[in-house]
This record gives structure tokens, C-alpha cells and sequence, in this order.
């Protein structure tokens, strides 16, 4: 699965956006680099049921915002992207 296929399954469980993640983890103080991945992997388990590999998702996003590595494009299968960005504005303004 790409990682912005990872994103947009977690939209359509939580209802929440990428952007909209990043704004609840801004709330918080889970943008402050020193912030633990395991701190923000258990709160998006208590308050939006996710697992580990989708939390991890969220949590490349909160820390490095829509850029991925270019080993992602292009790549064979399943779990290639189109573009080394990712839409964090939700799904439906693909």
C-alpha cells in the first residue's frame, strides 16, 4: 500500500484529514520535536483506534509534513507514490 493510500484509509476511519491531524497534534504540543513517536502512536490509539502502522503514518506527517523519500516514486508494486508529496488536504481534493 502507498503511503498516501495509508492516509486516505485513515481518513475514511477517523473522518479526520492529514491536515487535520497535524492541527490536533499542534494542540497538543506533539509537534515539538523532542516528542516521543510513542507518545503520539499511543495517543492516536486511545482517542482514534489506530494501529501501530497507520499511527506511524501520522506521525512521519506531524513531524515531517507532506514530504516523502524519493525511494517511494516510481517504485515496483503495491507500495510505490506518484509524487515524493503527499495530499494532506483529505481525500476528496484529489
Amino acid at each position: 500500500m502507498s503511503f498516501q493510500a495509508y492516509l486516505d484509509n485513515i481518513e475514511e476511519k477517523t473522518g479526520k484529514t492529514p491536515n487535520e491531524f497535524i492541527a490536533l497534534a499542534k494542540q497538543r504540543g506533539y509537534d515539538d520535536p523532542k516528542t516521543k513517536a510513542g507518545e503520539i502512536v499511543s495517543w492516536l490509539k486511545a482517542d482514534f483506534d489506530l494501529g501501530r502502522g497507520h499511527s506511524m503514518a501520522i506521525v512521519h506527517i506531524i513531524k515531517n509534513g507532506a514530504q516523502i523519500s524519493e525511494k517511494h516514486i516510481g517504485s515496483a508494486g503495491v507500495h510505490k507514490d506518484n509524487s515524493n508529496t503527499l495530499n494532506l488536504k483529505g481525500k476528496n481534493s484529489n
